[in-house]
Parts: C-alpha cells; sequence; structure tokens
C-alpha cells in the first residue's frame, strides 16, 4: 500500500519539472537574440511506477526531471559547415580574381591593347617619315612603354601573391587560435558533464567556433562516450572530441592540439621562377611550438591536397595556381662526384610544354621532389631535346642520391589558374615577341648601312646595371634562350634607348637611307604573325583577360550560389535550434498552468491531510 504521503511526493515532483521547464523558457526567450545560440528544453519521464500489492498493482510514481538539453540537428549542423568550406574557398577566388582582372584591364591609355596600338601606330609613322630620327625615337619611346607595362603587371602581381600569401599566415593563426579555444572548452565541457550536468552554453560556444573553423578549412567532427575502463558498462559521462581538417589530418583530439606553423621560403626554395621570395611554406607543429624552435623536423602539410577546402584552400588556388603546369620527369641516371660531393641527376620529361624555353617556369635554384624526399639543386641544364640535368647540392644527397626509374618534380600540380599561371603567360609573349622582333632586327641594318641589332634584352638579376647581350639570349651551348627573360626584367636595349637611330630600317644594305622594308617585315610580323595562342602580338590581353574574366564570373557565380545555400540552410538549421519567441510564449503560459495545477494539487493534499490528521482524532 503507498505512504499517506505518496501522492504530495507525486505533485511534488510535477511541480519541480514545471519549474524547471519555466526557468529553461526563461531562459531561451532572454537568448532570442542571441547568435548560435541553441533552444534547449527539459527532457523528462515518467518515474518507475510503485509496486503496492493491491489489485491495480502499481502506482504512478509522478515524473523524473532528467535534463536539459539543447534542441540542435547534428544534419543541419553538417550541412551547414559543408556549405561553409565551399563557400570560403570560391569567396578567395573570387576576391583576388576581381583584383587581378582590374590589373589586366585596358582602360583606353595604359593598358596593354592601347600601349599596342600606339606602338604600331609610330612603327608607320617611322615608315611614312622615311626612318628620321625624330619618328624612330617616337617608336623606341613606345616600344619602352610596352616594357615598363609588363614591369609594371608584374610587381602588381607580386604584390597581389605576397598579400595573399599574408592571408595564409592569418587563416593558419586563426585555426591555432580556434583549436586552442576547443580544447579549453572541451576541458569545461568534460569536468561539468562528469559530475551529471549538461553545459549547454559551453557546446553553443564550441558549435560556433567549429561554425568558423568550417569556412577556413574542410573539416571533420566525430565525438564518442568515454567508457570507465574498469567497468565497461558505465559512461563516465565525458566525451572524446576529435577535429580533423583538409581530409582526415588530425587538428585536436579532446585537451590535446596541433599548430599550423607558417615557415618561409628562402631564395633558393622557390617552385616557379617569377615567385616572390618568402612565400609560405605550411608544417604541424605541436602545440608548445613558438617562433624561433628548429621546424626541420616537422611535418609538412602538402599545399597540394585538393582536400584542404575554406579559405585556405581559395587561398593556396590563387598563389599557387600553376593550371597544372609544373616541372615532371622520370630519373634516368643519378651520378655523385666524389671529389666535389655534388650529385647530378638527368630527368627525361614528356610533357612537350616542358620542351620549350619560352613557357619554361623553373626557378633557377630550388627543391626537387623524387620518391618522397626532397633534394636542394642550385643549377640545371637543358639539352634542346627531352632531357634535363639538375645538380644537387653535397648536403641534400649526404645519405641518397635519387633513384632511376622514379617520377621528379618541381612544384606540384595545381589545377586553377592562378598568380603563377598569369605570370607564365606573361613571360610566354614576353620570350615570344622579344626573340622575332629580335631576329628580324638583327637581319637588318640602319640607314647608314650599319649592322643591325637586337632591341629588346632583360637585365641580370645579379646586377640589374647589366643587359643580357644578344648572343647570351641565343648561344645555343645552354639551349635556354630567352627563359632569362621575365616581365619583370623585360627592357629596350640601352644603346637603343640612348640612339634611335640604330634601329635597323634597311632589308638591303646596298639600298639608300630611306629604304624601309624591314620596318615593313616588323610591322607584318606584329600585326598578321600568330606567336600566341593562335593570336597575333596585339591579341594578348584579349586572350589573358578572358581568362581572368571566366575565371572571376565562375567564382561569383558560385559565391553568389553558396551564399544563397548559406541562407536558406542556416535558416533550416535555425527553424530547429533557434528559439521563436511566440513559441516560447505558448511555452510560458502551458508550463504555468502545469506550475498552478501541481501547486493546486499539494493544495489540496495540504487540506486533506490536515482534515484526516487534526479533525478525525486519528
Amino acid at each position: 500500500m503507498p505512504s499517506t504521503f505518496f501522492g504530495l511526493n507525486i505533485a511534488a515532483s510535477g511541480l519541480r519539472a514545471a519549474n524547471a521547464a519555466l526557468n529553461t523558457t526563461a531562459n531561451n526567450i532572454a537568448n532570442s537574440n542571441t547568435d548560435s545560440y541553441s533552444r534547449q528544453k527539459v527532457e523528462q519521464q515518467a518515474s518507475d511506477a510503485l509496486r503496492v500489492f493491491t489489485t491495480y498493482g502499481t502506482a504512478g510514481a509522478g515524473v523524473d526531471t532528467i535534463a536539459i538539453e539543447r534542441v540542435r540537428d547534428e544534419f543541419y549542423d553538417v550541412k551547414y559547415r559543408t556549405n561553409e568550406t565551399l563557400l570560403g574557398r570560391v569567396t578567395q577566388r573570387n576576391y583576388f580574381n576581381q583584383l587581378a582582372q582590374e590589373y589586366f584591364k585596358d582602360d583606353g591609355k595604359t593598358g596593354f591593347s592601347s600601349l599596342f596600338t600606339s606602338m604600331e601606330s609610330a612603327l608607320q609613322d617611322v615608315m611614312k617619315a622615311s626612318g628620321t630620327s625624330e619618328s624612330k625615337a617616337t617608336f623606341v619611346s613606345s616600344l619602352s612603354q610596352i616594357t615598363d607595362y609588363f614591369n609594371h603587371m608584374y610587381s602588381s602581381l607580386q604584390q597581389l601573391q605576397n598579400d595573399i600569401n599574408q592571408e595564409i599566415k592569418m587563416d593558419c593563426d586563426t585555426i591555432n587560435s580556434i583549436a586552442q579555444q576547443i580544447t579549453s572548452l572541451n576541458e569545461q565541457i568534460n569536468k561539468i558533464e562528469m559530475q551529471g550536468s549538461r553545459a549547454n552554453e559551453l557546446r553553443d560556444q564550441r558549435d560556433e567556433l567549429l561554425d568558423k573553423l568550417s569556412k577556413i578549412v574542410d573539416i571533420e567532427v566525430t565525438e564518442t562516450k568515454v567508457i570507465d575502463d574498469q567497468q565497461p558498462d558505465r559512461e563516465t559521462g565525458a566525451t572524446r572530441f576529435i577535429v580533423n581538417i583538409a581530409g582526415k589530418q588530425q587538428l585536436l583530439d579532446t585537451y590535446s592540439y596541433r599548430k599550423l606553423v607558417c615557415v618561409a621560403r628562402d631564395a633558393d626554395e622557390n617552385v616557379n621562377q617569377s615567385d616572390i621570395v618568402g612565400l609560405y611554406d605550411i608544417r604541424w607543429a605541436p602545440s608548445n611550438y613558438k617562433d624561433g624552435d628548429d621546424f626541420s623536423r616537422l611535418d609538412h602539410f602538402d599545399l597540394s591536397n585538393k582536400l584542404i577546402g575554406g579559405e585556405l584552400q581559395g587561398l593556396i588556388d590563387m598563389r599557387e595556381g600553376n593550371n597544372s603546369f609544373y616541372f615532371n620527369g622520370e630519373v634516368i641516371d643519378s651520378v655523385k662526384n666524389l671529389n666535389t660531393g655534388e650529385t647530378t641527376v638527368t630527368i627525361r620529361v614528356s610533357d612537350t610544354d616542358l620542351m620549350d624555353m619560352t613557357k619554361c617556369t623553373l626557378p633557377g635554384a630550388g627543391k626537387m621532389t623524387v620518391a618522397s624526399k626532397i633534394y636542394s639543386y642550385t643549377d640545371w641544364q637543358y639539352d634542346g631535346g627531352d632531357t634535363y640535368t639538375f645538380t644537387l647540392t653535397k648536403e641534400s644527397t649526404r645519405s641518397t642520391i635519387p633513384p632511376t626509374g622514379r617520377t621528379a618534380s618541381v612544384g606540384s600540380n595545381f589545377e586553377y589558374q592562378g598568380i603563377p599561371y598569369y605570370m607564365q603567360q606573361m613571360n610566354e609573349w614576353i620570350r615570344r615577341f622579344s626573340g622575332r622582333v629580335n631576329e628580324i632586327m638583327s637581319a637588318g641594318y640602319t640607314s647608314d648601312s650599319m649592322d643591325g641589332r637586337y632591341i629588346l634584352t632583360a637585365t641580370s638579376d645579379m646586377d640589374s646595371s647589366a643587359q643580357y647581350t644578344y648572343p647570351e639570349l641565343t648561344t645555343l651551348s645552354n639551349n635556354k634562350g630567352y627563359y632569362e627573360v621575365t616581365a619583370g626584367n623585360f627592357v629596350v636595349t640601352r644603346e637603343l634607348r640612348e640612339n634611335a637611330d640604330l634601329l635597323a630600317t634597311k632589308m638591303d644594305v646596298t639600298e639608300g637611307e630611306s629604304e624601309y622594308r624591314n620596318i615593313e617585315a616588323l610591322y607584318e610580323f606584329m600585326t598578321k604573325e600568330d606567336i600566341f595562342r593562335g593570336a597575333t602580338s596585339g591579341e594578348f590581353l584579349d586572350k589573358v583577360l578572358a581568362d581572368v574574366a571566366l575565371n572571376t564570373s565562375n567564382s561569383q557565380t558560385l559565391e553568389e550560389t553558396y551564399t544563397a545555400l548559406e541562407k536558406t540552410i542556416g535558416n533550416q538549421r535555425l527553424s530547429v535550434m533557434g528559439v521563436d519567441q511566440d513559441e516560447e510564449a505558448s511555452a510560458l503560459v502551458q508550463f504555468e498552468h502545469t506550475y498552478t495545477l501541481n501547486s493546486k494539487m499539494i493544495n489540496t493534499l495540504s487540506e486533506i491531510y490536515d482534515r484526516l490528521i487534526t479533525q478525525t482524532g486519528v
């Protein structure tokens, strides 16, 4: 038989449940405008029935208030974060593509097409004026404006690459900060929940950090309950929380995390000829790593990994994007010189573009990867066919030399068209244009019958006042051709700038000074001969600007798409986890009535007990 006061206990349990529900509703209403707050609700269930050994067997024992839980759907969290990863990537692409497009865009005065048209007009004036000194000087000046244009574009794109490089470091620092905050929250959450409570607000803070992290890099989150080793059937209340990024690379495990450390490349570590010095490689480091510590033994974070995702992926695409053009081939011979300690490695290439020096992007010195090992090279030679020979440093070959039959590469395959791709396109045009112009000019004669000479060259990287001679650009001994000429050092020869009469106007030395057939040949080349991607010299900008415009258009469209999805998925998620004030108002009335009814029940039972105890004379 149940206790006389059994009903009072039941009513008290209902009162406690209603009170918890009212307090939770108050908390929801107070946080209705709090970002990332998850609506909470009281979880309750009927108490275990009491066996009373009567004809009806058992009696209900009231209600148990189990916990106050967050109302949140993990499915929507995953969808939201996946979309944030995609949005972060295309947002960065779109932003920097728009900047590149502005650099290449022709404003009608200083753009490439305008300058090239002006140069063609000046060349026509040389023919019309029968090669006067004034017309020649005007042409040389307009040609110098073309070289200045490419010098400026080179500096602008390098500055853009540097800006992207700094953004990459900021993203890595943000990832490290978020990882540290999550591990701290994990510790607080477990301390609370091991005592039987739910750390709802702390879990909200952690989820907000995960949302931010997902926009920077692709993430995968797993949370598992921790079981007591001594009692396998007992849960401790704690959980193991793991966050993997960039394709299952572990960032943190509950209370410990790893850092992403940015290490600047030295001048001899570039992977593209026109890269700025100091681009950051990324490495994994323990959480106690400090700036200045030895990084030589740290694991590398693979920048070519296609699963990085987020803003970091978008930045890497723009900084490293080479449109899949990079040096790679098969090692066919490795020879170590026992006297000098240096090793020469011979590599055969199969990509026909790697057999064209106008497209070459190899830095003069850099790093080469063979069979997952990195070697440093100080120089390379090209045989004019399909074979390159690299000279490796003693330090990098101290323990092993590159094995034959294995793939060797300088740089990696980045499918996107980023800064290295635009640099390579400019360099290719410059080399083809310079080679053909110099060929025409050196075959002609000046108006006073002197031998013609080359007019386009480059300044030396070692000495900016020194310029490459024509034999250095055309000699067959190194087979590199105009490889040393880039958008950054492209110039009109010093002699021609000082004396425009050195322009080779005549094709026949026996003709008079007014003969200008060599200028006609030059004009014919500029206006009719295809030298770059099936187009004439003056159509360079059309080709490159089309690439930039297409990339910008694609990234902008994707950004708009993922932004719309962010809003849609965000609304779906808020429909579950967000606080609806009307809904809470309705719940408030409901729980108020429940509380009132339980209070009346206690009041009724109190009267019954009073009559039973004080008025019956028991």
